[in-house]
């Protein structure tokens, strides 16, 4: 039979990856040679569900983001009370991805992202009703199911491939649908809301949370990857301490999106008080940065599976952290305009290479447990985001954009430390 006849996964589980703290280079049971990585499109096709959830998941923080004004009149509040509950989110996210991580090794990861999205249809209904309290519970209810929603979106994604370099561009393929709809999604929900408003959005997006759920649970019902014993609450935690290079990875997600997104938090002030931007023209900077890590992640998350040996994922890992080193000072110090445009663009691209190789590692090291892992990743993250902004906003008001850059560019060098420590 040849590939493009053979169902998803069925040779990659049959001839599924043996890896020891010794030997860390992927061989397989029967000595055979790794298949072919499939065409985008096969992948995309059989983890379909898993992509149309992930923009779904995305979109009530954005209809929140994007009318932000617009609600904060409709409950009497100011601005920035009313952004200001945005960080429950956050709270929630970091709280509960921890607590819940190793269920997603237990529980079929798409039955989680099913009730995730259960969580999302009831939180945006509640979003309708422009109250403090409501609001504060749509808030705190989204970052509570996203939390859980994207690591087990990203464990089905890879279960459908087994544990061969196809998982680990399955997984990747989540979070650049990911990027994609969060580039995309402003657009989108503000023309039908021109007609229905931002109450009608988010009644849309319970609607499409409800009807994805039955997908989802279907989606769920299949058998582990790796067909291993599904390892209890607290030993999933002692098996994943236990993976070569898992505790690296996860430091290095977190340094990167620390600074990554700090430096993000303020880019909009920076360009305004060094460049004179208004925000329209701002708009085509956050475009550049967007796209750029939109870009970087699709290719990026292509090439590094394109073979079973990790070396090519270190070696990328490595490369964009220097890169991105170099381009977060010359974003700020770069005499013109156009050379700051270009210093954006390889920052952002460097960070998509960074997260797209440490998924895949992540991916294909951590066997029965990489739901755990993949949901112990997320939670880092959302922590590392606030983290990022707080001492990238301290770093500020006390010496300026440079203070800023210094304290991004010592999280760079922590993630750096952390893959150069990676065998």
């Amino acid at each position: 039979m040849s590939d493009d006849h053979r169902e998803p996964g069925e040779g990659t589980q049959r001839d599924h990856v043996v890896r020891t703290t010794e030997n860390t280079t992927p061989t397989t049971r029967t000595g055979a040679p790794a298949e072919p990585l499939p065409s985008d499109r096969r992948i995309a096709g059989a983890i379909w569900p898993a992509l149309l959830a992930s923009v779904v998941g995305l979109l009530p923080f954005t209809v929140f983001s994007t009318f932000l004004v617009s609600i904060a009149d409709a409950v009497g509040e100011g601005d920035a009370a009313v952004g200001a509950l945005r960080g429950l989110g956050g709270v929630g996210a970091v709280l509960v991805g921890i607590a819940v991580a190793p269920l997603i090794g237990r529980i079929a990861p798409g039955r989680v992202a099913a009730g995730a999205l259960v969580l999302i249809a009831a939180a945006s209904f509640v979003g309708t009703l422009a109250w403090i309290p409501t609001l504060a519970a749509f808030c705190l209810l989204i970052g509570v199911a996203n939390s859980a929603l994207y690591p087990a979106l990203s464990t089905a994604a890879a279960d459908r491939f087994g544990t061969g370099p196809a998982a680990g561009r399955a997984a990747t393929l989540v979070m650049t649908t990911q990027t994609l709809a969060a580039t995309l999604a402003a657009p989108l929900i503000a023309f039908p809301a021109l007609w229905w408003g931002w109450q009608g959005d988010l009644i849309a997006i319970a609607v499409m949370a409800l009807l994805l759920t039955p997908v989802l649970l279907r989606y769920g019902r299949e058998a582990h990857v790796t067909g291993e014993k599904r390892p209890g609450y607290f030993v999933a935690f002692r098996m994943l301490a236990a993976v070569p290079g898992a505790r690296p990875l996860l430091l290095v997600a977190f340094g990167r999106t620390g600074a990554f997104m700090g430096h993000l938090a303020f880019l909009a002030p920076f360009y305004t008080d060094e460049f004179g931007l208004a925000p329209g023209a701002f708009a085509f900077v956050w475009t550049l940065s967007g796209g750029s890590f939109f870009l970087g992640h699709l290719v990026a998350g292509r090439l590094v599976n394109t073979t079973d040996s990790d070396e090519r994922a270190h070696r990328a890992m490595r490369i964009s952290l220097l890169t991105a080193l170099v381009a977060l000072f010359a974003v700020y110090l770069a005499p013109a305009l156009w050379m700051t445009l270009l210093a954006t663009a390889a920052l952002s691209a460097s960070h998509a290479v960074i997260a797209a190789a440490v998924v895949t590692l992540l991916v294909r090291r951590c066997g029965a447990v990489r739901g755990t892992a993949l949901s112990l990743n997320s939670s880092g993250m959302s922590l590392a985001l606030f983290l990022g902004a707080a001492v990238g906003g301290a770093a500020l008001a006390a010496g300026g954009y440079l203070a800023a850059a210094t304290v991004f560019g010592l999280l760079t060098l922590l993630a750096l430390g952390a893959a150069l420590t990676l065998r």
